[in-house]
C-alpha cells in the first residue's frame, strides 16, 4: 500500500475558503435583510428537483389508466395499444379501434361481422 495516499487527502487554506465561500455569501445576505433572496433560491432549487420527479409519477399514472392490452378480433395476436387511438394490427394489418379495454375492428357502416363454423362432414348410412 502506498504510504503517501494519506498526503493526497490534505486541504490548504485556499480549499478550505473555496467550501467556505458559499456559505458565507448567503449569511452576509442574510444578515443585510435580503433572506428572501436566499430563501426564493431555495425554494427554486426544491422546485428544479421535485418537478421532474413529480412529472414522471403523473406520467405512469396516465400510461396506466390509457394502456390497453388486448388481442386482435381477426387474428387473435395479443399487444398492447393506447386508449382511444386507431391504429393496424402488427400481425395481419387489420385496422382497429381500441376503447372500452379492447380492440374492435374499424368498420364502413352496414358491414356484418359473421363468424365461420367448420361443420364435419358425416357419412350418411342407408
Amino acid at each position: 500500500m502506498n504510504q503517501d495516499s494519506f498526503k493526497n487527502f490534505q486541504l490548504g487554506l485556499a480549499d478550505i475558503s473555496r467550501l467556505l465561500l458559499p456559505f458565507a455569501i448567503i449569511w452576509l445576505l442574510g444578515a443585510i435583510g435580503l433572506g428572501w433572496l436566499v430563501k426564493s433560491f431555495f425554494i427554486l432549487l426544491a422546485l428544479i428537483l421535485v418537478t421532474p420527479v413529480i412529472a414522471f409519477l403523473g406520467f405512469r399514472w396516465w400510461l396506466k389508466r390509457n394502456l390497453i392490452e388486448s388481442t386482435c378480433p381477426v387474428c387473435q395476436h395479443q399487444f398492447i395499444s393506447l386508449n382511444k387511438t386507431e391504429f393496424s394490427c402488427p400481425s395481419c394489418g387489420e385496422p382497429l379501434l381500441a376503447e372500452n379495454g379492447q380492440f374492435s375492428r374499424l368498420t364502413p357502416p352496414g358491414t356484418i361481422d359473421i363468424s365461420a363454423v367448420e361443420v364435419p362432414a358425416q357419412k350418411i348410412e342407408d
